[in-house]
């Protein structure tokens, strides 16, 4: 049982403040019923589970306890408590899981509907997560992150995806090339940016796309907007000029999955 703050507890505690960290052990640590459960159910391998040792845990908690999924180590609820980011509690059960290492295209799908989701520079991994949660509810089939970026793996972003980045590839790239190669003469590149030349409507998205979503400051990269097919814009009726950039992703795959119907 852990009890204190030794040198296992600090492990943990790294890997939800330090992205170095996470990269170089190839760890994360998944908070909250639905993440675990998504990623138990995709089959994310899973390094231990660490437990409040309740007597009575839920039939949710008690079921994977008993799975056999992962080792399973006892921590003082207060220092659960400080690892879950909670202040009304120890949560049930936390995991420590595998990430995904591999960030090639060749993850990205073959399918004649492609539909990847690109996210340019983002600096919020909330916006982050709540994109890939989007991409996975609307029917996108892959999410790739690329330049200097927030990334996708941060507690915050796998919180605000709900887990949806396991059961979506979700990929960091650092720049445009490899996607724009992956996509020649196999999908059409739409880019999204207020300026942009189309009404969304008008996009050409029922057929394999990659769409492209821009920082949430300065949009897309020049690299980027160069590499599009289409620069569509979102139609504004109010007093806003834009939207924020996973609301705008959102709209976006909606009306993608509108044309797709």
């Amino acid at each position: 049982m852990v009890e204190r703050r030794n040198a296992t507890f600090q492990q943990w505690q790294a890997l939800l403040t330090n992205r170095a960290k996470r990269q170089s052990s190839g760890e994360l640590l998944v908070q909250g019923v639905r993440p675990i459960s998504l990623a138990a159910a995709a089959g994310v391998p899973f390094v231990s589970l660490l437990f409040d040792g309740r007597p009575r845990p839920s039939s949710w908690a008690a079921e994977l306890l008993a799975s056999g999924v992962a080792p399973v180590v006892r921590v003082a609820p207060e220092l659960l408590a400080e690892l879950g980011e909670r202040s009304d509690g120890a949560p049930e059960l936390l995991a420590v899981v595998r990430r995904p290492l591999d960030d090639s295209v060749d993850r990205l799908p073959v399918a004649p509907d492609a539909l990847v989701v690109v996210f340019d520079r983002p600096v919020s991994p909330g916006n982050v997560g709540s994109l890939v949660r989007s991409a996975d509810a609307l029917g996108a089939h892959a999410v790739v992150v690329t330049g200097h970026a927030a990334d996708p793996w941060d507690p915050q972003a796998v919180r605000a995806s709900t887990g949806s980045v396991f059961t979506i590839p979700v990929l960091r790239l650092p720049g445009p090339a490899p996607v724009l190669d992956w996509a020649a003469g196999r999908a059409t590149v739409v880019g999204t940016d207020e300026s942009g030349t189309v009404d969304l409507a008008e996009a050409p998205l029922a057929g394999p796309a990659v769409v492209v979503i821009g920082n949430e400051t300065t949009g897309m990269s020049r690299a980027w907007r160069d590499g599009c097919d289409v620069v569509a814009r979102i139609p504004m009726t109010g007093g806003a000029s834009s939207l924020n950039a996973a609301a705008a992703g959102a709209v976006v795959l909606y009306e993608a999955l509108r044309q797709r119907s």
